[in-house]
């Protein structure tokens, strides 16, 4: 569906027709824009664990845990909401500006989250048969784990299957919105688990 408007020129006449587009078909799938931040977030992350910097690796774990956190809990009860009241033509233009940053910004903060945390895990040896901690982070692992095969198994495949449907000449409106509901669910259950997380780690910080 497109929309037509001609433009009046000094003269009197007007232009030929002018087709309102939907979003733009040049998307980049990956912002290149965005590569020097992911490459400066995985090299921070190698050095906290290479060095075993307790410091680095917390601010790791806790920066990227926040993020990954506070995004899935914005994008399903936030945004989700607000893009179930648009039309489709304004969910795709939202989805071209929105999406790219996502294939970039969920991966980087599942990876620092994962891999400072269980370095944290280790040196403080909560994972020690018979420390108090151990069922909590065990029960931690697996909840995370599950967070993170929704997000790099569900969340991120629609989130680029939007993009390239979106790239098409001629994309389906209703698959977009099929994709974008997809998203932002997976997003919403894994914001709802992020709280038990929360849960969880303020439990062991505690103990």
């Amino acid at each position: 569906m497109s929309d037509t408007t001609a433009v009046p020129l000094p003269d009197g006449s007007a232009t030929p027709e002018v087709t309102a587009q939907g979003p733009p078909r040049d998307i980049q799938v990956v912002p290149l824009k965005g590569l020097p931040f992911v490459a400066v977030a995985v090299v921070f992350v190698t050095y906290a664990i290479a060095s075993d910097a307790p410091w680095a690796l917390m601010f790791c774990h806790v920066a990227g845990g926040g993020m990954w956190t506070a995004v899935d809990l914005y994008v399903g009860l936030i945004v989700g909401p607000i893009l179930g009241g648009l039309s489709v033509p304004a969910r795709a233009e939202f989805s071209a500006r929105f999406m790219p940053k996502m294939v970039l910004l969920m991966p980087t903060v599942v990876m620092m989250t994962l891999a400072a945390g269980f370095q944290i895990a280790i040196d403080y040896g909560g994972l020690v048969p018979g420390t108090v901690n151990r069922p909590w982070l065990i029960v931690s692992m697996v909840v995370v784990g599950i967070m993170a095969v929704i997000a790099l198994g569900l969340l991120e495949p629609a989130n680029i299957a939007v993009l390239f449907e979106m790239r098409k000449p001629q994309p389906d409106g209703e698959v977009i919105d099929r994709l974008m509901r997809r998203f932002i669910y997976t997003a919403g259950i894994t914001g709802l688990m992020q709280v038990a997380t929360l849960v969880i780690m303020t439990r062991v910080a505690t103990q």
